[in-house]
């Protein structure tokens, strides 16, 4: 494998999951390009699906689609949205994809004959993917999921073990998160899980340079000096990664650590200062905003924050383009099912109403039902994916005269499916990577709320869906009032929906969260947020 110049920072975690690492790394990238290096960053998930396109966002939070049409792993927005780096499919990869490659390569008789094994055939895949998402890049940041001691994590442990001997101790470090826990009753902070996180790794050969320590107060010099002292590691190399109020305010609070100079000086570089005047004015504005707005999200996914990442970041990010805070109010669709009645005292303090993406037919008219009152009282609102599906549905039945129009997804049988199955779909048997997925374009009409937000026609989108708005009944609903102002001209796709006579109803096939950074808030949602302080200044 040829290395040229790339130095390797490999991020591995302990004690307990979830504990951030992908955030921790995300944010160390952020400093590191701070400080004019050229970095790139990736994720080894253990789990032996191909992807998480068809896990369930209970158990696996929300898909975050690249613009090369790759479902990854949820950190990958993370990554985006910390550095100005354009994620791919290279960027994230499974044990599932490993083997499947390393078995497709055995059939094909690629090891002329030889036995297969995780040594040196899986850990030599995992190293060579590594290597190709490298290429060119000043320095890049490897994030194995999972725990230390995961049996299926093993694979990826020995395969950065081994990388980090081919290019050498001066092009490597490796930094482990960790807990440190505060024991209320004993009024201490416990280095202990620490001490036999890091025994762990030291048991695989793997010895870390850098232990990031996650912990809800200040580790106080003692505490160091002695996770110092039993792990191994310089005092300076034991970092506090204390909880924060915003996580915008992570890279802040690393490099006040010095976890950043820690690191070049680790890998032997000489970097300037970084400036992070930019990160100090996201923090600022998202701790002292001057206004705060309520924005309801009706979907079926609720109860877990994390199904949808990216859009509650959109919609943060939304809100620091205006100086504004935007409180997210979570509700099930479900509940205006049960409770036609309960619509006004759910979401009638709302100032904007927000439908999300998803699949099935569990909540829909739950989520038409708020559409309807979105337009019948002049909310802004702002439909996504299956949320602009939703509004096509309810516009078709209440105003443009299609009764039980509706999707041949919920119903294969409806006398108007102003959505259904998209043309290049309707063969499809296999459910993983087969629906419409990545980045496209999209022309968009003058004199829209689409125009005003973007600024110019032609914009690219990233799309994950199967069912479209149906062109048979695009002229029906233009003469009505709903109107197509985004479409991808290839193959004639309604892209964008409005209500040119609301105060602000806009609809998208695609997924704009994706693309939305808190150094550059998205356009759309920057402009729904701009309309619901509007609505609740009553303007």
């Amino acid at each position: 494998m040829a290395y040229k110049h790339t130095k390797f920072i490999f991020v591995t975690g302990g004690v307990v999951s979830s504990l951030g690492k992908g955030l921790t790394a995300a944010a160390l990238g952020a400093l590191l390009e701070a400080r004019g290096l050229n970095v790139t960053i990736l994720k080894m998930d253990p789990y032996i699906n191909v992807d998480p396109g068809t896990m369930n966002p209970f158990q696996h939070g929300e898909v975050f689609v690249t613009d090369d049409g790759a479902e990854t792993d949820l950190d990958l927005g993370h990554y985006e949205r910390f550095l100005s780096l354009t994620t791919s499919r290279k960027n994230n990869f499974t044990s599932g994809q490993i083997y499947d490659a390393v078995i497709k390569k055995e059939r094909r008789g690629d090891y002329l004959g030889g036995t297969v094994q995780v040594i040196p055939h899986v850990t030599n895949e995992i190293k060579e993917r590594i290597v190709a998402a490298s290429e060119g890049r000043d320095i890049c940041i490897v994030e194995v999921g999972g725990t230390v001691g995961d049996i299926e994590s093993l694979p990826f442990m020995e395969a950065v073990r081994q990388l980090s001997f081919d290019v050498g101790d001066e092009n490597a470090v490796f930094m482990h998160l960790t807990y440190v826990p505060y024991i209320a009753a004993a009024g201490e902070l416990k280095t202990k899980p620490t001490q036999h996180s890091v025994k762990a790794l030291l048991e695989i050969g793997i010895k870390p340079d850098i232990i990031v320590c996650r912990c809800e107060r200040p580790l106080v010099g003692d505490i160091k000096k002695k996770i110092s002292l039993f792990c191994n590691v310089k005092p300076n190399c034991v970092i506090t990664a204390e909880d924060q109020k915003t996580i915008y305010s992570l890279p802040l609070a690393l490099h006040a650590e010095e976890l950043d100079q820690r690191v070049v000086d680790a890998l032997g570089m000489w970097t300037r200062m970084p400036d992070l005047s930019a990160w100090e004015r996201v923090v600022s504005l998202t701790l002292h905003p001057t206004d705060q707005v309520h924005i309801a999200i009706v979907g079926k996914y609720v109860d877990l924050v994390e199904s949808y990442k990216s859009l509650n970041e959109a919609l943060t990010h939304g809100g620091l383009a205006n100086e504004c805070k935007v409180v997210l109010d979570y509700v099930d669709s479900e509940r205006f099912e049960e409770d036609p009645a309960s619509l006004r005292e759910v979401i009638g303090h709302a100032h904007g109403i927000l439908v999300p993406g998803g699949f099935g037919a569990r909540g829909i008219e739950g989520k038409i039902a708020a559409v309807r009152y979105a337009r019948e009282q002049g909310i802004p609102f702002f439909g996504i994916c299956l949320g602009m599906q939703c509004a096509t549905i309810e516009y078709g039945r209440n105003v443009a005269g299609l009764p039980g129009a509706n999707s041949t997804e919920f119903d294969p049988a409806t006398p108007h499916p102003v959505i259904h199955l998209m043309e290049a779909q309707k063969d499809v048997a296999d459910k993983g990577a087969t629906m419409r997925l990545g980045a496209y374009p999209c022309n968009v009409k003058p004199d829209s709320r689409v125009f005003d937000a973007y600024g110019k026609r032609l914009v690219s989108e990233r799309h994950r869906h199967r069912f479209e708005f149906n062109n048979t009944y695009r002229e029906r609903l233009d003469e009505a009032g709903l109107v197509a102002t985004g479409v991808y001209t290839d193959l004639d796709l309604v892209e964008c929906v409005e209500i040119p006579s609301h105060p602000w109803f806009v609809g998208v096939q695609f997924h704009p969260e994706y693309k939305s950074r808190p150094l550059r808030p998205h356009p759309l949602f920057a402009e729904f947020v701009k309309a619901a302080i509007a609505h609740r200044q009553g303007g």
